[in-house]
Protein backbone atom coordinates (compact mmCIF):
# COMPACT_ATOMS: atom_id res chain seq x y z
CA UNK A 1 0.00 0.00 0.00
CA UNK A 2 2.69 2.00 0.74
CA UNK A 3 4.87 1.83 -2.53
CA UNK A 4 1.36 2.02 -4.44
CA UNK A 5 0.73 5.48 -3.04
CA UNK A 6 4.14 6.98 -3.50
CA UNK A 7 3.67 5.92 -7.27
CA UNK A 8 0.38 7.19 -6.89
CA UNK A 9 1.69 10.38 -5.65
CA UNK A 10 4.79 10.60 -8.23
CA UNK A 11 2.49 9.98 -10.96
CA UNK A 12 -0.09 12.96 -9.69
CA UNK A 13 2.84 15.51 -9.47
CA UNK A 14 4.24 14.67 -12.80
CA UNK A 15 0.62 15.33 -14.51
CA UNK A 16 0.74 18.79 -12.50
CA UNK A 17 4.19 19.46 -13.40
CA UNK A 18 3.31 18.29 -17.18
CA UNK A 19 -0.07 21.00 -17.33
CA UNK A 20 2.10 23.94 -15.57
CA UNK A 21 3.95 23.06 -18.71
CA UNK A 22 0.77 22.99 -21.27
CA UNK A 23 -0.35 26.28 -19.81
CA UNK A 24 3.05 28.01 -20.35
CA UNK A 25 3.61 26.38 -23.60
CA UNK A 26 -0.12 28.01 -24.90
CA UNK A 27 0.99 31.55 -23.77
CA UNK A 28 3.75 31.63 -26.96
CA UNK A 29 0.85 31.40 -29.00
CA UNK A 30 -0.44 34.14 -27.58
CA UNK A 31 2.92 36.12 -27.47
CA UNK A 32 3.60 35.98 -31.09
CA UNK A 33 0.40 35.41 -32.49
CA UNK A 34 -0.36 39.48 -32.80
CA UNK A 35 3.25 39.86 -35.05
CA UNK A 36 0.86 37.50 -37.78
CA UNK A 37 -2.13 38.97 -37.05
CA UNK A 38 -1.69 43.02 -36.42
CA UNK A 39 1.93 43.69 -38.01
CA UNK A 40 1.92 41.22 -41.23
CA UNK A 41 -1.39 40.69 -42.09
CA UNK A 42 -2.86 43.87 -41.75
CA UNK A 43 -0.74 47.35 -40.94
CA UNK A 44 2.58 46.57 -42.04
CA UNK A 45 2.52 45.71 -45.82
CA UNK A 46 0.58 48.72 -46.78
CA UNK A 47 2.70 51.48 -44.57
CA UNK A 48 5.95 50.40 -45.45
CA UNK A 49 4.99 50.51 -49.18
CA UNK A 50 3.65 54.32 -48.75
CA UNK A 51 6.72 54.48 -47.01
CA UNK A 52 8.77 53.33 -50.08
CA UNK A 53 6.74 55.33 -52.11
CA UNK A 54 8.10 58.55 -50.07
CA UNK A 55 11.63 57.40 -51.09
CA UNK A 56 11.19 56.18 -54.50
CA UNK A 57 12.33 58.16 -57.42
CA UNK A 58 10.50 59.77 -60.18
CA UNK A 59 10.14 56.14 -61.79
CA UNK A 60 8.27 54.43 -58.82
CA UNK A 61 11.72 53.09 -57.89
CA UNK A 62 13.86 52.74 -54.78
CA UNK A 63 17.45 51.64 -55.16
CA UNK A 64 18.20 48.94 -52.13
CA UNK A 65 22.02 48.15 -52.29
CA UNK A 66 22.06 49.84 -55.70
CA UNK A 67 18.95 47.71 -57.32
CA UNK A 68 16.16 49.04 -58.55
CA UNK A 69 13.07 47.79 -57.16
CA UNK A 70 9.37 49.12 -57.74
CA UNK A 71 8.07 50.82 -54.51
CA UNK A 72 5.04 48.74 -54.74
CA UNK A 73 7.09 45.57 -55.13
CA UNK A 74 9.38 45.84 -51.87
CA UNK A 75 7.31 44.71 -49.12
CA UNK A 76 6.65 41.26 -51.18
CA UNK A 77 10.75 41.29 -51.68
CA UNK A 78 11.27 41.78 -48.32
CA UNK A 79 9.19 39.21 -46.78
CA UNK A 80 10.47 36.69 -49.77
CA UNK A 81 14.46 37.78 -48.00
CA UNK A 82 12.91 36.80 -44.90
CA UNK A 83 11.77 33.42 -45.67
CA UNK A 84 15.00 32.18 -47.51
CA UNK A 85 17.08 33.97 -44.22
CA UNK A 86 14.48 31.48 -42.19
CA UNK A 87 15.19 28.57 -44.69
CA UNK A 88 18.82 28.66 -43.80
CA UNK A 89 19.02 29.56 -39.95
CA UNK A 90 16.12 26.77 -39.05
CA UNK A 91 18.05 23.54 -39.78
CA UNK A 92 20.67 24.41 -38.36
CA UNK A 93 19.38 25.63 -34.75
CA UNK A 94 16.80 22.84 -34.84
CA UNK A 95 19.81 20.58 -34.98
CA UNK A 96 21.20 22.45 -32.42
CA UNK A 97 18.95 22.88 -30.33
CA UNK A 98 18.25 18.41 -30.40
CA UNK A 99 22.06 17.81 -29.93
CA UNK A 100 22.40 20.03 -26.52
CA UNK A 101 19.06 19.76 -25.44
CA UNK A 102 18.77 23.71 -24.61
CA UNK A 103 15.39 24.55 -26.61
CA UNK A 104 14.19 26.93 -23.79
CA UNK A 105 17.42 29.58 -24.45
CA UNK A 106 17.44 29.13 -28.20
CA UNK A 107 13.28 30.10 -27.98
CA UNK A 108 14.21 32.95 -25.99
CA UNK A 109 16.87 34.55 -28.10
CA UNK A 110 14.38 34.45 -31.25
CA UNK A 111 11.31 35.13 -29.52
CA UNK A 112 13.23 38.53 -28.01
CA UNK A 113 14.91 39.43 -31.52
CA UNK A 114 11.54 39.34 -33.03
CA UNK A 115 10.03 41.44 -30.77
CA UNK A 116 12.97 43.53 -30.66
CA UNK A 117 12.79 44.20 -34.27
CA UNK A 118 9.14 44.60 -34.07
CA UNK A 119 9.51 47.50 -31.44
CA UNK A 120 11.61 49.33 -33.47
CA UNK A 121 9.16 49.55 -36.35
CA UNK A 122 7.84 52.75 -34.16
CA UNK A 123 11.22 54.32 -35.91
CA UNK A 124 9.82 53.99 -39.53
CA UNK A 125 8.71 57.09 -40.87
CA UNK A 126 9.66 59.48 -43.42
CA UNK A 127 11.11 57.62 -46.16
CA UNK A 128 13.03 54.52 -44.17
CA UNK A 129 12.08 52.29 -45.91
CA UNK A 130 15.39 50.54 -45.75
CA UNK A 131 15.06 50.12 -41.97
CA UNK A 132 11.64 48.85 -42.31
CA UNK A 133 12.73 46.18 -44.45
CA UNK A 134 15.74 45.07 -42.46
CA UNK A 135 13.26 45.00 -39.44
CA UNK A 136 10.51 43.04 -41.57
CA UNK A 137 13.36 40.04 -42.79
CA UNK A 138 14.50 40.20 -39.01
CA UNK A 139 11.29 39.85 -37.23
CA UNK A 140 9.52 37.90 -39.85
CA UNK A 141 12.97 35.08 -40.14
CA UNK A 142 13.13 35.22 -35.74
CA UNK A 143 9.27 34.75 -35.58
CA UNK A 144 9.75 31.40 -38.20
CA UNK A 145 12.65 30.13 -35.67
CA UNK A 146 10.95 30.78 -32.67
CA UNK A 147 7.75 28.72 -33.76
CA UNK A 148 9.56 25.84 -35.14
CA UNK A 149 11.39 25.61 -31.82
CA UNK A 150 7.94 26.07 -29.91
CA UNK A 151 6.59 23.69 -32.11
CA UNK A 152 9.15 21.25 -30.98
CA UNK A 153 8.38 21.20 -27.81
CA UNK A 154 4.97 19.49 -28.01
CA UNK A 155 6.32 15.66 -28.52
CA UNK A 156 7.89 16.44 -25.06
CA UNK A 157 5.13 18.23 -22.72
CA UNK A 158 1.84 15.89 -23.95
CA UNK A 159 1.44 12.59 -24.33
CA UNK A 160 -0.08 10.89 -27.21
CA UNK A 161 -3.35 11.04 -25.71
CA UNK A 162 -3.64 14.26 -24.49
CA UNK A 163 -1.80 16.17 -28.07
CA UNK A 164 -4.53 17.02 -30.33
CA UNK A 165 -6.24 19.01 -27.64
CA UNK A 166 -3.12 20.81 -26.15
CA UNK A 167 -2.12 21.86 -29.90
CA UNK A 168 -5.91 23.00 -30.67
CA UNK A 169 -5.71 24.75 -26.91
CA UNK A 170 -2.31 26.74 -28.27
CA UNK A 171 -3.86 27.56 -31.48
CA UNK A 172 -6.95 29.32 -29.76
CA UNK A 173 -4.77 30.68 -27.73
CA UNK A 174 -3.18 32.45 -30.58
CA UNK A 175 -6.56 33.57 -32.45
CA UNK A 176 -7.61 34.95 -29.41
CA UNK A 177 -4.88 36.90 -28.72
CA UNK A 178 -4.35 38.41 -32.56
CA UNK A 179 -8.27 38.99 -32.33
CA UNK A 180 -8.14 41.13 -29.44
CA UNK A 181 -5.30 42.91 -30.42
CA UNK A 182 -6.80 43.91 -33.22
CA UNK A 183 -9.64 44.85 -32.20
CA UNK A 184 -8.03 47.41 -29.58
CA UNK A 185 -5.33 48.31 -32.67
CA UNK A 186 -8.35 49.08 -34.87
CA UNK A 187 -9.79 51.68 -32.90
CA UNK A 188 -6.74 53.34 -32.64
CA UNK A 189 -6.30 53.67 -36.20
CA UNK A 190 -10.05 54.46 -37.22
CA UNK A 191 -10.41 56.77 -34.81
CA UNK A 192 -6.78 58.39 -34.28
CA UNK A 193 -7.86 62.06 -34.59
CA UNK A 194 -9.90 61.32 -31.64
CA UNK A 195 -7.20 60.48 -29.76
CA UNK A 196 -4.73 63.30 -31.27
CA UNK A 197 -2.87 61.20 -33.25
CA UNK A 198 -1.35 60.91 -36.97
CA UNK A 199 -2.64 58.37 -39.06
CA UNK A 200 0.73 57.25 -39.51
CA UNK A 201 1.75 57.41 -35.90
CA UNK A 202 -1.23 55.72 -34.69
CA UNK A 203 0.60 52.67 -37.08
CA UNK A 204 3.91 52.63 -35.93
CA UNK A 205 1.82 52.76 -32.17
CA UNK A 206 0.04 49.41 -33.49
CA UNK A 207 3.71 47.95 -35.00
CA UNK A 208 5.62 48.94 -31.56
CA UNK A 209 2.74 47.57 -29.68
CA UNK A 210 2.99 44.12 -31.12
CA UNK A 211 6.42 43.86 -29.97
CA UNK A 212 5.77 44.98 -26.98
CA UNK A 213 2.75 42.27 -26.33
CA UNK A 214 5.72 39.33 -27.61
CA UNK A 215 7.75 40.07 -25.81
CA UNK A 216 6.23 40.83 -22.60
CA UNK A 217 4.11 37.26 -22.61
CA UNK A 218 6.91 35.66 -24.16
CA UNK A 219 8.29 35.52 -20.15
CA UNK A 220 5.52 32.79 -18.95
CA UNK A 221 6.62 30.44 -21.30
CA UNK A 222 10.31 30.58 -20.83
CA UNK A 223 9.38 30.52 -17.04
CA UNK A 224 7.53 27.63 -17.36
CA UNK A 225 9.16 25.38 -19.75
CA UNK A 226 11.79 23.21 -18.93
CA UNK A 227 14.79 21.81 -20.79
CA UNK A 228 15.45 17.99 -21.35
CA UNK A 229 18.27 15.78 -22.06
CA UNK A 230 19.46 15.56 -25.01
CA UNK A 231 18.45 12.40 -26.69
CA UNK A 232 20.78 12.11 -29.41
CA UNK A 233 24.72 12.41 -29.28
CA UNK A 234 25.90 15.63 -29.50
CA UNK A 235 27.86 16.91 -32.89
CA UNK A 236 29.10 19.48 -34.83
CA UNK A 237 26.15 21.00 -36.63
CA UNK A 238 26.89 21.83 -40.36
CA UNK A 239 26.32 25.28 -42.04
CA UNK A 240 22.63 25.92 -42.79
CA UNK A 241 21.71 24.10 -46.01
CA UNK A 242 24.26 21.56 -45.48
CA UNK A 243 22.37 20.98 -42.34
CA UNK A 244 19.33 20.99 -44.16
CA UNK A 245 19.96 18.45 -46.29
CA UNK A 246 21.41 16.44 -43.94
CA UNK A 247 17.77 16.56 -42.20
CA UNK A 248 16.27 15.61 -45.44
CA UNK A 249 18.42 12.30 -45.71
CA UNK A 250 17.68 11.54 -42.26
CA UNK A 251 13.99 12.00 -42.67
CA UNK A 252 14.45 9.48 -46.19
CA UNK A 253 14.62 7.24 -43.38
CA UNK A 254 11.13 7.64 -42.69
CA UNK A 255 9.38 7.91 -45.95
CA UNK A 256 6.01 7.93 -44.46
CA UNK A 257 7.06 11.19 -42.15
CA UNK A 258 8.13 12.44 -45.74
CA UNK A 259 4.69 11.11 -47.66
CA UNK A 260 2.41 12.87 -44.61
CA UNK A 261 5.16 16.24 -45.11
CA UNK A 262 4.28 16.36 -48.55
CA UNK A 263 0.60 16.16 -47.98
CA UNK A 264 0.65 19.20 -46.11
CA UNK A 265 3.03 21.37 -48.05
CA UNK A 266 0.22 20.90 -50.66
CA UNK A 267 -2.87 21.38 -48.48
CA UNK A 268 -1.08 23.76 -46.52
CA UNK A 269 -0.04 25.82 -49.65
CA UNK A 270 -4.31 26.04 -50.65
CA UNK A 271 -4.78 27.22 -47.07
CA UNK A 272 -2.22 29.74 -46.72
CA UNK A 273 -3.21 31.24 -50.41
CA UNK A 274 -6.62 31.47 -49.09
CA UNK A 275 -5.89 33.68 -46.11
CA UNK A 276 -3.36 36.16 -48.39
CA UNK A 277 -5.64 36.45 -51.76
CA UNK A 278 -9.38 36.35 -50.16
CA UNK A 279 -9.27 40.04 -49.22
CA UNK A 280 -8.11 40.82 -52.91
CA UNK A 281 -10.97 38.53 -54.40
CA UNK A 282 -13.15 40.07 -51.85
CA UNK A 283 -12.00 44.32 -53.12
CA UNK A 284 -11.86 43.46 -56.90
CA UNK A 285 -14.44 40.72 -57.55
CA UNK A 286 -17.20 41.57 -55.49
CA UNK A 287 -16.39 45.02 -54.58
CA UNK A 288 -16.18 45.34 -50.90
CA UNK A 289 -14.99 47.82 -49.04
CA UNK A 290 -12.33 47.82 -46.68
CA UNK A 291 -14.12 48.30 -43.53
CA UNK A 292 -16.16 45.08 -45.08
CA UNK A 293 -12.74 43.38 -45.06
CA UNK A 294 -10.77 44.60 -42.08
CA UNK A 295 -14.45 42.90 -40.21
CA UNK A 296 -14.48 39.83 -42.22
CA UNK A 297 -10.64 39.66 -41.00
CA UNK A 298 -11.62 40.01 -37.41
CA UNK A 299 -14.27 36.97 -37.81
CA UNK A 300 -11.79 34.60 -39.29
CA UNK A 301 -10.04 35.31 -36.20
CA UNK A 302 -13.01 35.37 -33.96
CA UNK A 303 -14.39 31.90 -35.02
CA UNK A 304 -10.89 29.98 -35.76
CA UNK A 305 -10.92 29.80 -31.68
CA UNK A 306 -13.74 27.68 -31.80
CA UNK A 307 -13.17 25.82 -34.66
CA UNK A 308 -9.38 25.03 -33.03
CA UNK A 309 -10.92 24.07 -29.88
CA UNK A 310 -14.12 22.24 -31.58
CA UNK A 311 -12.28 20.35 -34.25
CA UNK A 312 -9.88 19.43 -31.04
CA UNK A 313 -12.71 17.64 -29.79
CA UNK A 314 -14.00 15.76 -32.61
CA UNK A 315 -10.11 14.08 -33.09
CA UNK A 316 -11.18 13.02 -29.64
CA UNK A 317 -13.65 10.76 -31.17
CA UNK A 318 -12.97 10.05 -35.08
CA UNK A 319 -9.26 10.48 -34.64
CA UNK A 320 -6.77 13.66 -35.61
CA UNK A 321 -6.31 12.18 -39.21
CA UNK A 322 -10.15 11.91 -40.15
CA UNK A 323 -10.97 15.21 -38.93
CA UNK A 324 -8.78 16.60 -41.23
CA UNK A 325 -9.62 15.02 -43.83
CA UNK A 326 -12.81 16.16 -43.27
CA UNK A 327 -11.74 19.92 -42.83
CA UNK A 328 -10.05 19.56 -46.33
CA UNK A 329 -13.51 18.10 -47.55
CA UNK A 330 -15.03 21.66 -45.74
CA UNK A 331 -12.39 23.96 -47.17
CA UNK A 332 -13.17 22.53 -51.02
CA UNK A 333 -17.05 23.10 -50.21
CA UNK A 334 -16.09 26.57 -49.30
CA UNK A 335 -14.64 27.78 -51.77
CA UNK A 336 -16.69 26.29 -54.29
CA UNK A 337 -19.65 28.38 -52.81
CA UNK A 338 -16.88 31.13 -52.83
CA UNK A 339 -17.59 31.32 -56.28
CA UNK A 340 -20.97 31.78 -56.89
CA UNK A 341 -20.98 34.74 -54.37
CA UNK A 342 -23.16 37.77 -55.78
CA UNK A 343 -20.97 41.30 -56.36
CA UNK A 344 -21.54 43.30 -53.67
CA UNK A 345 -23.03 41.32 -51.16
CA UNK A 346 -21.54 41.68 -47.60
CA UNK A 347 -23.71 39.18 -46.16
CA UNK A 348 -22.29 36.30 -48.10
CA UNK A 349 -18.76 36.97 -48.10
CA UNK A 350 -18.98 37.07 -43.80
CA UNK A 351 -20.41 34.10 -44.09
CA UNK A 352 -17.69 32.60 -46.60
CA UNK A 353 -15.26 34.09 -43.58
CA UNK A 354 -17.33 32.09 -40.90
CA UNK A 355 -16.74 28.61 -42.93
CA UNK A 356 -12.97 29.75 -43.59
CA UNK A 357 -12.62 30.59 -39.39
CA UNK A 358 -14.23 27.40 -38.36
CA UNK A 359 -11.73 25.28 -40.33
CA UNK A 360 -8.69 27.22 -40.58
CA UNK A 361 -7.92 26.84 -36.47
CA UNK A 362 -8.42 23.12 -36.37
CA UNK A 363 -6.79 21.96 -39.78
CA UNK A 364 -3.89 23.92 -38.42
CA UNK A 365 -3.38 22.52 -34.93
CA UNK A 366 -3.92 19.01 -35.60
CA UNK A 367 -1.75 18.60 -38.55
CA UNK A 368 0.56 19.79 -35.83
CA UNK A 369 -0.25 17.62 -33.88
CA UNK A 370 -0.40 14.52 -35.95
CA UNK A 371 3.03 15.12 -37.38
CA UNK A 372 4.04 15.67 -34.23
CA UNK A 373 3.46 11.64 -33.39
CA UNK A 374 5.50 11.23 -37.04
CA UNK A 375 8.83 12.66 -35.44
CA UNK A 376 11.79 10.27 -34.09
CA UNK A 377 12.10 11.12 -30.45
CA UNK A 378 15.38 13.54 -29.67
CA UNK A 379 14.63 15.08 -33.51
CA UNK A 380 11.73 16.64 -32.52
CA UNK A 381 13.26 20.80 -33.61
CA UNK A 382 15.43 19.34 -36.75
CA UNK A 383 11.89 17.48 -37.61
CA UNK A 384 9.56 20.61 -36.81
CA UNK A 385 12.27 23.16 -38.39
CA UNK A 386 11.33 20.75 -42.16
CA UNK A 387 7.58 21.52 -40.90
CA UNK A 388 7.49 25.12 -40.31
CA UNK A 389 9.56 25.48 -43.79
CA UNK A 390 6.53 23.69 -45.51
CA UNK A 391 4.05 25.70 -43.18
CA UNK A 392 5.86 29.24 -43.65
CA UNK A 393 8.88 29.07 -46.77
CA UNK A 394 7.29 26.84 -49.52
CA UNK A 395 3.69 28.47 -49.82
CA UNK A 396 4.58 29.86 -53.16
CA UNK A 397 3.00 27.69 -55.82
CA UNK A 398 -1.09 28.19 -54.61
CA UNK A 399 -0.23 32.52 -55.23
CA UNK A 400 1.10 31.68 -58.66
CA UNK A 401 -2.10 29.64 -59.43
CA UNK A 402 -4.08 32.19 -58.45
CA UNK A 403 -2.16 34.93 -60.45
CA UNK A 404 -1.77 32.94 -63.66
CA UNK A 405 -5.27 31.56 -62.96
CA UNK A 406 -6.43 35.17 -63.22
CA UNK A 407 -4.38 36.41 -65.75
CA UNK A 408 -5.64 33.82 -68.07
CA UNK A 409 -8.67 34.40 -67.36
CA UNK A 410 -9.25 37.99 -66.18
CA UNK A 411 -11.89 36.48 -63.44
CA UNK A 412 -10.68 36.56 -59.72
CA UNK A 413 -13.73 33.89 -59.43
CA UNK A 414 -11.64 31.40 -61.59
CA UNK A 415 -8.78 32.10 -59.69
CA UNK A 416 -9.77 31.64 -56.13
CA UNK A 417 -12.35 28.31 -57.58
CA UNK A 418 -8.38 27.17 -59.01
CA UNK A 419 -7.22 26.73 -55.02
CA UNK A 420 -9.57 23.33 -54.56
CA UNK A 421 -6.89 21.50 -57.05
CA UNK A 422 -4.59 21.89 -53.12
CA UNK A 423 -7.40 20.68 -51.02
CA UNK A 424 -8.63 17.64 -53.10
CA UNK A 425 -4.33 16.57 -54.11
CA UNK A 426 -3.90 16.96 -50.39
CA UNK A 427 -7.05 15.13 -49.30
CA UNK A 428 -5.88 12.25 -51.48
CA UNK A 429 -2.01 12.41 -50.66
CA UNK A 430 -3.07 12.56 -46.48
CA UNK A 431 -5.86 9.64 -47.24
CA UNK A 432 -3.05 7.19 -48.37
CA UNK A 433 -0.73 7.75 -45.40
CA UNK A 434 -0.61 4.65 -42.94
CA UNK A 435 -0.42 6.78 -40.32
CA UNK A 436 -0.35 3.95 -37.37
CA UNK A 437 2.16 2.62 -39.05
CA UNK A 438 4.25 5.61 -39.56
CA UNK A 439 4.18 6.51 -36.01
CA UNK A 440 5.43 2.65 -34.68
CA UNK A 441 8.25 3.28 -37.97
CA UNK A 442 9.18 6.45 -36.10
CA UNK A 443 9.43 4.64 -32.81
CA UNK A 444 6.74 6.51 -31.06
CA UNK A 445 3.62 4.66 -29.03
CA UNK A 446 0.19 4.61 -30.51
CA UNK A 447 -2.47 6.88 -28.96
CA UNK A 448 -5.95 5.32 -29.06
CA UNK A 449 -7.14 7.30 -31.56
CA UNK A 450 -5.21 9.18 -34.44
Amino acid sequence: MGIETVRTAASDEEAAGRRREQRGWYFYDWACSVYSTSVLTVFLGPYLTSVAKAAADPDGYVHPLGVPVRAGSFFAYSVSLSVIAAVVVMPLVGAAADRTGRKKPLLGAAAYTGAAATTAMFFLGGDRYLLGGTLLIVANAAQSVAMMLYNSYLPQIAPPEERDAVSSRGWAFGYAAGSLVLVVNLVLYLAHDSFGVSESMSVRICLASAGLWWGGFTLIPLLRLRDRPAAVRAEATAPGLRQLAATVRDMRRHPLTLSFLLAYLVYNDGIQTVISQASVYGSEELGLGQSTLIGAVLLVQLLAVAGALGMGRLARTYGAKRTILGSLAAWTLTLGAGYFLPAGAPVGFFLLAAAIGLVLGGSQALSRSLFSHLVPPGKEAEYFSAYEMSDRGMSWLGPLLFGVTYQLTGSYRDAIVSLVAFFVIGFLLLARVPVRRAIRDAGNPLPERI
